[in-house]
């Protein structure tokens, strides 16, 4: 229960910090500023902000700070959402539950939205540290993380495998330690950032959201074959239907588990190594992959 309680407060700073940090619906022009709002405010698990808040409060940096941060990858991320969604990608029409952006709304309204996201995480960052290095920490870890050579490129590395046949356990592990597994890594190494934590323990935190993301992924994989559509508020059985290569397709629903649990072990493993109580943390690594049981 204690677990579920600081998971709830964590969620509703985010929840609150998103409305805090972000322009009024009303804001000129407002339909954009719709846009933008609707798809942060569909919920959603706030699993990239939430860890970045527990590894803020691991070294007790200020919370005004990590809350931007939060609300700068929650804004990353969404816009990624976005995008993703459109016809030209994977062409979806539920997210979170509700309608996707193009689909409520319009794709130009849809692409402009994402792309406000975007950018303005990084006005976000730009403002709410006073300290230049943590600014310039957190610009970079983030940037990188959602360029061309991680989310991004993992994006197009996805989108190039649909059209190719045999692609190998390596492949999907790069495409997924970019487009996945790098925001997570960086929601953890961002709270690190914020508290100024030695190097050494952000670095420990990246590598602990790799395994993690790696983790997440298997695992939505498995629910994607295994859960309907109201329970993953979006589309169900989407990737079988596409002939996509998944975890599940290349390794089956049993071998499938067996490696989500190592990538958690691994996690859970690197987080042991930090200073601090991290019982929230692992305790949410331990309940992300008991959702494949």
């Amino acid at each position: 229960m204690e677990f579920t309680v600081q998971l709830q407060t964590y969620r509703q700073r985010v929840e609150q910090a998103l409305d805090h940090y972000l322009p009024a619906t009303g804001t000129p022009p407002p339909r954009l500023h719709a846009a933008m709002r609707y798809s942060l405010e569909a919920g959603g698990k706030r699993l990239r902000p939430v860890l970045l808040l527990a590894s803020a409060d691991l070294f007790n940096a200020p919370s005004s700070a990590a809350e931007a941060a939060a609300v700068a990858i929650e804004c990353v991320h969404t816009y990624s959402l976005i995008h993703d969604d459109l016809p030209c990608m994977d062409n979806d029409d539920l997210r979170r539950g509700r309608p996707t952006a193009h689909k409520q709304f319009d794709e130009a309204t849809a692409l402009l939205a994402g792309d406000a996201l975007l950018t303005h995480a990084f006005w976000l960052l730009s403002r709410y540290s006073s300290q230049p290095t943590i600014v310039a920490g957190l610009l970079a870890e983030l940037g990188h993380a959602a360029g061309s050579q991680q989310l991004i490129g993992g994006q197009m590395e996805d989108l190039l495998a649909e059209k190719k046949s045999g692609v190998t356990a390596d492949e999907l592990r790069s495409i997924h330690l970019k487009k996945t597994a790098a925001m997570i890594s960086a929601a953890l190494a961002m709270g690190g950032i914020v508290a100024q934590a030695r190097p050494a323990d952000v670095e420990t935190l990246r590598l602990a959201g790799q395994h993690l993301g790696l983790a997440f992924q298997i695992v939505d994989d498995i629910l994607d074959a295994t859960a309907d559509t109201a329970t993953l508020g979006k589309t169900a059985g989407k990737d079988a239907k596409a002939d996509k290569t998944t975890y599940v397709k290349l390794y089956g629903l049993d071998a499938s588990r067996k490696l989500a649990r190592e990538e958690s072990d691994a996690a859970l493993a690197a987080l042991a190594r930090l200073p601090g109580d991290t019982t929230f943390l692992t305790t949410l690594v331990r309940d992300m992959a008991a959702r494949t049981n």
